[in-house]
């Protein structure tokens, strides 16, 4: 690993930086950018295959067959938390809760705000600050 120091102002701090092709992975995963990204990634792959086995669930429940389905607010969480983009998705695909209210018009506004958030704080940080 390569040690550099960064000054910035009066503070020097040190910062390893990759040597290797494989140490850029690391890196990046080890910045906020990095963690934002895989949380983001893994949060809307589980949104969407829980919409799926939630779709899953509820066609064995047709059939009388004793299974325990997915509360709707822990759907309406994981779109919260992050996985909007994967709750979206996995309406569309499986055709689950595409006629509820709240999921109809919830969770497009789940990610609205999202963005609006997202592109607000990147304002802020690039622009304003």
């Amino acid at each position: 690993m390569n040690m550099t120091l960064l000054s910035a102002g009066s503070r020097e701090k040190p910062v390893v930086l990759p040597e290797a092709h494989n140490d850029f992975l690391w890196a990046f995963i080890g910045s906020p950018w990095g963690l934002l990204t895989c949380w983001m990634i893994l949060i809307n792959v589980i949104a969407f295959f829980v919409f799926g086995l939630d779709k899953w669930k509820a066609k064995r429940k047709e059939k009388k067959e004793s299974v325990r389905r997915i509360p709707e607010k822990n759907l309406l969480l994981l779109a919260a938390a992050g996985g909007s983009v994967g709750a979206l998705l996995g309406m569309k695909v499986f055709h689950h809760k595409t006629l509820h209210k709240r999921f109809r018009f919830g969770i497009p506004l789940i990610l609205a705000l999202q963005v609006i958030i997202s592109f607000g704080l990147w304002l802020y940080f690039h622009t304003i600050r």
